[in-house]
């Protein structure tokens, strides 16, 4: 737990940066767009998630696992899954990219209702293939548990990249808002390739060669995980905003946007950690019963940790938005309240849920988030037709409370099950 807490305080430095520039980027898009192009950001932001998320899903959590197992090994034993990465990367990238490109107009309707932006999306899918780098090259740092190579690295990309958005949103409003989230992450991938280059292991014979089977069935276990999770989880949300902007108009989807905004940077301060530390630990712990004990032994520092957090940006909610965004989103401190309390279930939640992928439990968790991520949206049409903008909010924390219930009544199933329940 010492190295948890010590992980914790480091990436929570980095993330306190992240916060910073989120925030600062959120004040520079609700000056210059207001609160209809806070909704049109969102909707930006949600479609590179997914996208990025297909081409990414095989540099993630997999590769973690498997460098994390091998590298006090070597190099050499590290390469079957390194290479089988890589090469799931490319073939995806071969199918999504002109995809992409040639369902630009259709995508760009659906995400905006307007075909003038068409571009962006043609932009998204040219900036997959640095998304996938920044992916490969952090996991493998991550795996090695250079923690604070990880974090410095981190940190030069994201004053990067927020350099490069301000300026685009300075220059060019919505538009440069919206160019600035396409590139985001494509900008971190050139400063990882950069600083990787003389890395011992940043060598073609540890990525490219004969192709090892069994570490591509491996990776492809988690890569069904990743991309399930990354492209619920944005088109979720896609829906959700389109819900809100039908039924109570896009200013309304401005400020629920604005919140749900506030609860992702600051709860970056966990996710980062569980993602540099906790996985990593889940994946070699060894049997279900340790995994179990882990689980519960984070919960009891890191529930009280998201608690504590989300009481302090209830507290401080007036002055976030007069600090982080301008009056005309006023309206929005109304949501803050049961927005949240689910942040805390979510994060509890997910507690549970990374317990599936360190079991490598893919049927588990691939019904688990396609079938929780289908009844966000139908919850919010319902809560959202009766209550307004905040049905949103409710419909939020009933789904997180009901993806909770399940977790805990089926956890020593999937977590027993493990390896067996692979596709």
């Amino acid at each position: 737990m010492r190295k948890l807490l010590s992980v914790t305080f480091f990436s929570g430095l980095l993330t306190l940066l992240r916060m910073s520039s989120g925030f600062v980027i959120a004040k520079a898009v609700a000056i210059y767009t207001g609160p209809g192009g806070m909704a049109m950001m969102g909707q930006v932001q949600s479609f590179v998630t997914a996208i990025n998320g297909v081409v990414t899903s095989p540099a993630g959590n997999g590769l973690v696992r498997y460098t994390a197992e091998n590298y006090e090994a070597g190099f050499d034993r590290c390469a079957p899954w390194w290479n089988a990465s890589l090469t799931w990367v490319l073939r995806l990238l071969a199918v999504v990219v002109p995809l992409t490109i040639l369902a630009a107009k259709p995508l760009a309707i659906w995400l905006f209702g307007d075909a003038q932006y068409i571009w962006l999306v043609i932009v998204a899918a040219l900036c997959l293939p640095l998304a996938a780098a920044n992916g490969i090259v952090a996991s493998v740092i991550n795996g090695q548990q250079q923690y604070k190579r990880y974090i410095g690295l981190g940190t030069v990309s994201v004053i990067c990249a927020t350099a490069a958005m301000l300026s685009m949103i300075v220059v060019a409003r919505l538009a440069g808002a919206l160019l600035a989230a396409v590139i985001f992450t494509a900008a971190s991938g050139v400063v990882m390739i950069v600083s990787s280059l003389r890395q011992p292991w940043f060598q073609r014979k540890y990525w490219v060669g004969r192709i090892d089977h069994a570490a591509l069935n491996d990776i492809r276990s988690y890569l069904l995980m990743t991309t399930s999770s990354a492209v619920c989880a944005a088109l979720t949300m896609i829906v959700t905003r389109n819900v809100l902007i039908e039924a109570v108009g896009l200013e309304n989807a401005g400020y629920w946007q604005a919140v749900y905004k506030v609860s992702e940077v600051y709860l970056g301060v966990i996710t980062m950690a569980l993602a540099t530390y906790y996985l990593p630990r889940l994946s070699t712990v060894g049997p279900a019963s340790a995994i179990r004990a882990e689980i519960f032994a984070t919960a009891k520092i890191i529930v009280p940790v998201a608690s504590l957090l989300a009481l302090a940006v209830y507290l401080l909610r007036d002055i976030a938005i007069s600090v982080l965004f301008t009056e005309a989103f006023r309206p929005a401190r109304d949501l803050f309240a049961l927005q949240l309390i689910a942040d805390v279930v979510k994060i509890a939640s997910w507690l549970l849920a990374y317990g599936m992928i360190a079991r490598k439990a893919t049927l588990w968790f691939i019904g688990s988030e396609v079938f929780f991520s289908a009844t966000l949206p139908i919850l919010a049409a319902y809560f959202v037709r009766t209550m307004g903008v905040e049905g949103a909010n409710v419909a939020y924390l009933v789904n997180y409370i009901l993806y909770l219930a399940f977790l805990m009544v089926f956890s020593r199933q999937y977590l027993s099950g493990g390896e067996a329940k692979q596709l």
